[in-house]
């Protein structure tokens, strides 16, 4: 539901499309509608958004702001993670309130997913 002054959408670049959705496909489950050659749209994920063609990627050294997934099995979402395509560059690693991990989707977006359970 829209929500008056609150956040509705997010995008990102992606070099290459196809082994973006592929990726988040495999590694999340999310499914995606193509609006022509140059923008993919994903719902239904906790916030809406899409990704753009272009050469740009979004990171965190360069100043962007991080999206954080949420997971219940931080060791087997790192494990879907790694052999869908992704790259970890922060292995998890404790804060407080939890642990996460930092990783770099095909188009080198990078993404962090973290985890209340403590093992």
């Amino acid at each position: 539901m829209n929500k008056h002054k609150k956040l509705n959408y997010v995008e990102f670049p992606s070099r290459n499309l196809h082994t973006t959705k592929a990726f988040f496909e495999t590694a999340f489950g999310w499914s995606f509608e193509d609006y022509g050659p140059d923008y993919i749209a994903f719902s239904g994920q906790g916030l809406d958004g899409g990704f753009f063609k272009a050469d740009l990627y979004s990171s965190t050294e360069k100043g962007a702001g991080l999206l954080v997934f949420y997971s219940s099995n931080l060791e087997a979402t790192l494990e879907k993670v790694t052999k869908s395509g992704g790259r970890v560059v922060k292995p998890i690693f404790s804060f407080p309130g939890g642990r996460r991990f930092h990783f770099i989707e095909p188009s080198d977006n990078e993404f962090a997913v973290w985890s209340d359970v403590i093992v």
